[in-house]
C-alpha cells in the first residue's frame, strides 16, 4: 500500500485575516490624513466648511511663508528649549533611579510601590495637571508664595506666570515630572532584558556598581536608550497638552510650540488649513531628519562593520565564482 499524503497545514493566512481590522484601521485613520494633510499644503484650503480647493500656482508658498512667519520661528525655537530642559534631566533621572532599582547587591525592599508612585503622573490627565499647576503657581495667593514668604526668600509675591523663563522652565518641570516614570520604565526593562551571566562574571571578578553600570549595563542599553531618544524627540517636537492648557502659549508666546501653532493655524482666526498642514509637514521631515542622526549616531558599529566585511566577501566569491565559469 502506498504512504497516504499528509496535507500540510498553513497558518499563514488566519495571520493576514486577524490583521485585516488593524490594517483598515490603519488607512482610515492614520494613513488618509497624512497623506490629506500633505496635499493640502500645496493648496489654497483656507475656511470653515470649505471643501473645495486647488493646487497653488507656487505649490511651495505655503511653506515659504511658515518658515518666514515670526511666530512659527519662535513656536520652534520654544520646542527645542523646552524639551531639551525636561528631557536630559527627566533621563539622568531615569537612568539613576534604574541603576538603583536593578542593582542586586542593594536587593531594595518595596520596589513596586515606588515604581507606581514614580509613574504616577504619567497616568494622570493633562488637564488635571495644568489646574494643578495654576493653583501651585497662583498670584498673587498660591501654595509656591506661600512657601517663598516661609522661608523669606520673597517679601512680596512673585507672578510666575507672566515671567518668559519661569513659565518655559514651569512647563518643562511638568514635562519632565510626567515623563520620567515612564522613561524608568522602559529602561528598567531594557536591563532586565540583559544576559545575567554578564552581572554574575563582573561580580566574581569584583567589579563595583558603578564599573557595572557604566561597563556592562548602559553600552547591553544602547537600543533601548535609541527609542527612548527617538520616542522622546518625537513626543517632544508634538508637546500639546500642557502647554496649551497652562497657559495657551504665553506669555508673549514664550510657551508657544510647535503644535500649539499648527492648532492656532488651522482652528482659530481664518482657519488656514494649508498653512497649517505646511507647517506639520516641516515638523515631519524635522523629525524625520534628527531621528536619522539619532540611527546614525547610536548604530551598532561593529554590526555594522561586519555586514560590510561580509558584502565585501561576497563580492569576492561572485567575482572568483565568474572568473571560473569563464
Amino acid at each position: 500500500m502506498g504512504r497516504k499524503k499528509i496535507k500540510s497545514v498553513s497558518y499563514a493566512k488566519y495571520g493576514y485575516i486577524f490583521s485585516i481590522p488593524f490594517v483598515l484601521a490603519f488607512l482610515v485613520f492614520t494613513a488618509y490624513p497624512i497623506f490629506y494633510t500633505a496635499i493640502i499644503g500645496f493648496t489654497d484650503l483656507k475656511g470653515l466648511g470649505k471643501t473645495d480647493f486647488m493646487i497653488m500656482d507656487n505649490p511651495f508658498q505655503n511653506f515659504q511663508q511658515i518658515l518666514k512667519t515670526p511666530s512659527f520661528q519662535k513656536s520652534l525655537i520654544n520646542t527645542v528649549i523646552i524639551w531639551t530642559c525636561n528631557f536630559i534631566p527627566q533621563l539622568l533621572l531615569a537612568l539613576l533611579l534604574t541603576a538603583w532599582f536593578t542593582n542586586q547587591r542593594q536587593k531594595i525592599k518595596g520596589q513596586g510601590a515606588f515604581k507606581v508612585l514614580f509613574y504616577m503622573p504619567n497616568i494622570i490627565t493633562a488637564a488635571t495637571i495644568a489646574i494643578l499647576f495654576n493653583v501651585l503657581f497662583g498670584y498673587p495667593m498660591g501654595p509656591i508664595n506661600d512657601l517663598f514668604k516661609l522661608l523669606g526668600l520673597a517679601d512680596m509675591p512673585i507672578n510666575f506666570l507672566i515671567n518668559k523663563w519661569t513659565a518655559r522652565g514651569i512647563v518643562s518641570f511638568i514635562q519632565f515630572w510626567m515623563w520620567y516614570g515612564q522613561t524608568m520604565i522602559v529602561l528598567i526593562a531594557g536591563v532586565l532584558g540583559i544576559n545575567p551571566t554578564l552581572f554574575e562574571a563582573a561580580e566574581i571578578d569584583g567589579a563595583t556598581s558603578r564599573q557595572v553600570f557604566f561597563y556592562i549595563t548602559l553600552p547591553s542599553l544602547r537600543t533601548i536608550m535609541l527609542f527612548t531618544l527617538v520616542t522622546s524627540l518625537i513626543g517632544g517636537m508634538q508637546m500639546f497638552d500642557i502647554p496649551k492648557l497652562f497657559l495657551n502659549g504665553g506669555p508673549d508666546n514664550s510657551t508657544l510650540t510647535v503644535s500649539v501653532f499648527i492648532f492656532n493655524q488651522a482652528f482659530s482666526g481664518s482657519y488656514m488649513y494649508n498653512r497649517a498642514s505646511a507647517a506639520s509637514m516641516i515638523m515631519f521631515l524635522i523629525i524625520a531628519v534628527l531621528s536619522a542622526i539619532l540611527f546614525y549616531i547610536l548604530r551598532d558599529k561593529d554590526a555594522a562593520k561586519m555586514k560590510k566585511e561580509l558584502k565585501k566577501i561576497k563580492k569576492a566569491q561572485k567575482a572568483a565564482a565568474r572568473g571560473a565559469g569563464a
